[in-house]
């Protein structure tokens, strides 16, 4: 009789086993998938967030380039405007020139204030208060009637002292961008 039990055991076990293992095995499966989809979405948010921040950076270097070269170009527009009025020389068409490249400035200035980190905002800001001053300085010396104390010549060094700005600026660009700042003592007037 032991024996016969002891059969009987073991065949309950055997078929509670072979009952049991697809319910197990299924079980397992599904975990193992489980674990394996939430690596995928792990995997597939940190792609999304690289994206993310290589967009963001590409967008801030096409932005800072068009800055950069905006603010430049209506410097040395202002310039040239200033000396042709130091000369008397300044024609309608140059004045057109100098507005195109006034609003071109204030353009990339204004897509700046969307994308540029704090630091570059703050130098863009003080870059345009000083192009601003010496715009309107330069249309009064043009009407004659100059602020006191503005010459040509004082409105033109103003003018060149900028490139110390400039060199600022370029250097935080490119620390946003998390290129090196490059050569601070060249000269960029």
């Amino acid at each position: 009789m032991n024996n016969a039990l002891l059969a009987l055991a073991g065949a309950i076990v055997a078929v509670t086993g072979t009952l049991l293992a697809p319910i197990l095995s299924q079980r397992v499966l599904a975990r193992v998938q489980t674990e394996q989809f939430e690596r995928q979405e792990r995997a597939a948010d940190a792609q999304w967030v690289r994206e993310q921040r290589v967009a963001g950076v590409e967008k801030r270097r096409a932005c800072y380039v068009t800055a950069n070269s905006g603010y430049r170009r209506y410097r040395i527009e202002l310039m040239k405007y200033l000396w042709l009025v130091h000369k008397g020389e300044a024609t309608a068409q140059a004045r057109t020139d100098l507005e195109e490249t006034r609003h071109a400035m204030h353009t990339a200035f204004a897509e700046a204030q969307m994308v540029a980190s704090d630091a570059v905002l703050r130098e863009l800001d003080a870059m345009t208060a000083t192009l601003a001053g010496a715009y309107s300085r330069t249309l009064h010396l043009e009407d004659g009637i100059p602020y006191p104390g503005w010459s040509f010549e004082e409105i033109q060094t103003e003018l060149l002292q900028l490139g110390d700005h400039w060199r600022n600026m370029r250097g935080l660009m490119r620390a946003d961008l998390g290129v090196s700042p490059g050569p601070t003592a060249a000269a960029d007037a």
